[in-house]
């Protein structure tokens, strides 16, 4: 655990690895010195003038940095920008360097002759402060914008985990229930029966538990869920329950939500071949269509008006296929020809 935070910074891009405030400190003082032996290039013949020159870029990143550190130990960079810090610092830092710039052309040029240059590079050094702590307040108000931002959008997507894992959990006890309803109904009439069912009962257990913490499963691993939840059904309706396949090849490996197809073939099964007396086929089909995945169940039968229990596992199912696939995914259900068809649609990259 130590070294995680390093392995993490090592995966970080290396433009968000870099330093950037002392990148910009170092780039931004390199060019008020270089401007300063611009301005007194008619006197760099004089000894010590080159060196006031970058001694005064030096002490100006010096004293910009101490400002920067004291703002920071205050913790004024991270409350709202408030531009009174910006006249402080512009009061505290010009004069401050302009001290600096006069102690300096004594020690180094030995220039005291008079005090006449004073208002001049006070106006200098009180811009050039100026435009630091601009710049520097900037910064700091972008960087918690987008601070804000990233905490915003790390919140949104846990909170979109948190419904996923809720609905899911809603999905898997409903299907459970339904499976050891359909075991108890077969273990005094065949016991051979609640058997094979008990196996698939635990195959489809298993998937349950490896799909839950997913946000999305490939069709062809829902597609074997969906069969040995069929095979149970099979063992309890026989005759009475067909089932057609017609999945388009490369559909197999297109993602959906876990237990979506699951809960649209139970309610096949349930308003379609259990409610029946001659039982019902439930037709299966996943294809593309214009960039879109479209997978259908369909079976016998007609939508029940008054069936609260379907309407929940779809709008369940909805808000499932919408966190994982986005707004433009969609779940219809609808009734034509006697075949009530649920209609699972979402883009697919192609």
């Amino acid at each position: 655990m130590r070294y995680a935070p390093l392995m993490e910074n090592a995966t970080r891009p290396l433009l968000a690895r870099l330093n950037w405030y002392w990148i910009l400190q170092v780039l931004g003082w390199t060019f008020v010195t270089l401007f300063v032996v611009l301005a007194n290039a008619p006197y760099l013949d004089k000894p010590g003038t080159l060196v006031l020159c970058v001694y005064e870029g030096a002490a100006g990143l010096l004293l910009t940095d101490i400002w920067h550190r004291f703002v920071k130990s205050r913790r004024w960079n991270a409350r709202r920008a408030d531009w009174r810090t910006v006249w402080i610092g512009v009061a505290l830092l010009g004069p401050a360097q302009l001290v600096n710039t006069g102690v300096a052309s004594y020690v180094f040029v030995h220039k005291a002759d008079s005090f006449k240059w004073v208002p001049m590079l006070l106006l200098f050094w009180g811009g050039i402060m100026l435009a630091w702590n601009v710049c520097y307040m900037t910064a700091i108000t972008l960087r918690r914008a987008n601070r804000f931002e990233s905490e915003a959008l790390r919140l949104d997507v846990l909170a979109k985990e948190a419904e996923l894992r809720a609905l899911q959990s809603q999905v898997n006890p409903h299907f459970f229930f339904n499976s050891l309803n359909s075991v108890r109904a077969l273990i005094f009439e065949s016991p051979e029966s609640a058997a094979q069912m008990i196996d698939q009962l635990a195959t489809l257990m298993r998937y349950t538990l490896q799909a839950s913490y997913a946000e999305t499963v490939p069709l062809k691993m829902e597609l074997e869920a969906v069969l040995s939840y069929l095979a149970i059904e099979k063992i309890r309706f026989e005759e009475r329950l067909s089932v057609t396949l017609d999945i388009e090849a490369g559909m197999e490996d297109v993602t959906i939500p876990p237990m979506s197809l699951q809960t649209l073939v139970e309610n096949a099964v349930k308003y379609g071949v259990e409610l029946s007396s001659t039982g019902s086929e439930i037709r299966i089909s996943a294809r593309r269509e214009s960039g879109c995945a479209r997978i259908e169940v369909a079976n016998l039968g007609a939508i029940l008006p008054f069936a609260n229990s379907t309407r929940v596992g779809l709008t369940n199912a909805r808000k499932r296929l919408a966190l994982a696939k986005g707004e433009s995914a969609s779940l219809d259900l609808t009734e034509n020809s006697g075949w009530v068809r649920a209609t699972l649609q979402f883009p697919v990259a192609a």
